[in-house]
């Protein structure tokens, strides 16, 4: 009999989730539900005058087993590993080497961009995925769940559900959830529990390129107004030669008072930033500019996962970083992907 699998949300942990079902079980009829225009979540890349940046998650590390025997599984062909380290920053901008141990683990992305992640894991799937298209309630009639969305149409029936949304967007969804079960209160108020920060990311590029002796700075006292400033021409086949393009993701509380800026405002204010952590003014004045809010970007804590595992039964699952506690795009995925196996030797 086929089995059918709904999943709201194409980013790591939907998708691991995704390629975890087809792994261990031929027989699941996968959909994914996507309000965006692409897959991969914060696993995001964008092309502009020649240039590839990843302007969220800017790759994945080595580490862990899984992850490391997986990656290179994904296919050889333009795999980026950053050599280069990353280093820190205090509130005062002063830069030290970073952690040796730290920065022994590799450092993956693609010629193509982060987003590649996702794409060649769904590559290795049967899952249909319809991007944007945004769920709107989710129902439990007899025995199967359904979705119904904001474009209009509804999908399922479905055995199982996987919700990988944020946790904010996820307790959204289970407030506009019908299910006659006490369960439903309690998991709805644990996933609203989670804490989230919100993050402006800033693209700089510039027409020159200085050369530096790490690919990333993360500011590690918390404590400035940059978290994280890391150099795209790092990564092969992401910036021409002689161009830099640097991405600034700035601290939660920078980025939350200037979240609705528009990047005009926005842009001059990051720069002037950076010229000033890399002491040359020339950083001041980028000839273009990109941003990316991220109101829901990491969670600062994770979800009681026994809550969120008590309705599994009954065929409604969760995943994301948000339930590992964790927000990196290998803890989303294998989140996602442990969640796949138990829905494929539960349902």
């Amino acid at each position: 009999m086929t089995r059918r699998v709904g999943i709201v949300g194409a980013g790591a942990a939907g998708v691991g989730a995704a390629y975890a079902l087809a792994t261990a079980d031929a027989d699941a009829e996968v959909t994914i539900l996507e309000k965006s225009g692409g897959v991969g979540g914060r696993a995001a890349t964008r092309r502009r005058r020649g240039c590839r940046y990843d302007h969220g998650a800017n790759y994945v590390k080595n580490a862990d087993g899984r992850t490391g025997a997986l990656i290179p599984e994904l296919g050889a062909e333009g795999l980026v590993d950053i050599e280069d380290p990353v280093w820190t920053f205090d509130a005062d901008g002063e830069v030290s080497e970073g952690d040796e141990a730290e920065n022994a683990p590799e450092k993956w992305t693609w010629t193509e961009g982060i987003t590649q992640l996702g794409k060649r894991l769904l590559d290795r799937t049967d899952a249909e995925v319809r991007t944007r298209t945004r769920v709107e309630t989710v129902a439990r009639e007899g025995e199967g769940w359904t979705f119904s969305c904001v474009e209009g149409g509804e999908f399922g029936p479905f055995d199982a559900i996987l919700l990988t949304p944020p946790a904010p967007q996820t307790a959204a969804l289970l407030d506009m959830t019908h299910w006659d079960d006490d369960r439903l209160d309690d998991v709805r108020r644990a996933v609203d529990s989670v804490p989230y920060r919100t993050i402006e990311t800033v693209v700089l590029h510039y027409p020159f390129r200085e050369e530096f002796p790490w690919y990333g700075l993360v500011n590690a006292d918390k404590d400035h107004e940059i978290g994280w400033l890391s150099r795209e021409e790092c990564k092969a086949g992401h910036v021409p030669e002689g161009e830099s393009l640097f991405v600034a993701q700035m601290s939660p509380e920078w980025s939350a008072e200037r979240y609705a800026e528009p990047v005009e405002e926005v842009a001059p204010a990051a720069a002037g930033l950076v010229a000033e952590l890399l002491g040359d003014d020339r950083y001041r004045a980028p000839d273009w500019t990109d941003d990316q809010g991220w109101r829901l970007a990491l969670p600062d804590e994770g979800v009681d996962e026994d809550a969120v595992r008590s309705t599994e039964d009954a065929g409604l699952y969760f995943a994301g970083d948000w339930v590992a506690g964790e927000g990196r795009v290998h803890r989303a995925l294998w989140n996602g992907y442990d969640a796949g196996e138990r829905i494929a030797d539960g349902v």
